[in-house]
């Protein structure tokens, strides 16, 4: 592991580390977590790693089971689809919104990130492929300057990402879901909508392995 990010306050930068092990499949659905565990997995000091699972807790991306056990809630298929629905109705209308403020410079910038996707794919390099995915997504949205729509999409893609990594271990990266190439047309074009369309077609087909994964194909 890295070390804390020294520009942040400690309790920062290590709530940050946690959450990213999390966001990035390398916590397992269904694996059990404890203090001590990731204390010696970011190392770090009790105090700001139990407030960082408080905070992961709160946010639906750890769950307290008995006698104070705390670990990745399984995807239930009922969850994997109430997950999706809403991102389907949140991260299509942010990219609208980006669509009409992206500058050059910023398609620019999106489009080194999606080389980091596609070079991942390529390499079969699923954390990779899951980090810089997840960078593309939300610089986009960044763009579109709604950080209350951005921070409940990104507590969406917390409670899905360990089982995305389960995903992408049973299907391999060359079937994972990747319309950057047509949204950064859409953004170069000047077309919100077509953006829009392109990041919903790539939500729905993450969705669409989600669903075979667990078993409930159309």
């Amino acid at each position: 592991m890295n070390a804390p990010d020294p520009k942040l306050p400690e309790h920062e930068a290590i709530y940050k580390k946690i959450r990213n092990m999390i966001l990035f499949g390398e916590v397992q659905p269904g694996q059990a977590v404890t203090i001590l565990g990731l204390k010696d997995a970011v190392g770090a000091g009790v105090t700001p790693v139990r407030e960082a699972i408080r905070r992961l807790t709160a946010e639906g991306a750890l769950e307290t089971l008995g006698n104070r056990r705390i670990c990745v809630p399984h995807a239930s298929p009922e969850r994997v689809d109430e997950i999706y629905f809403a991102r389907l109705t949140l991260e299509p209308k942010m990219t609208e919104l980006a669509a009409s403020r992206v500058s050059e410079a910023d398609i620019s910038e999106l489009a080194a990130l999606d080389d980091a996707v596609t070079a991942a794919i390529a390499k079969g390099d699923v954390e990779g492929y899951l980090e810089h995915n997840y960078r593309f997504h939300f610089r986009l949205y960044d763009f579109a300057d709604t950080p209350i729509l951005r921070q409940i999409a990104r507590s969406l893609w917390l409670r899905v990402g360990p089982s995305l990594r389960v995903v992408c271990g049973r299907f391999g990266t060359s079937n994972l879901p990747d319309k950057h190439s047509e949204t950064l047309r859409a953004l170069r074009k000047g077309e919100p909508v077509a953006a829009a369309r392109a990041i919903e077609e790539d939500i729905q087909q993450g969705l669409d392995l989600m669903r075979q994964s667990l078993g409930l194909e159309a």
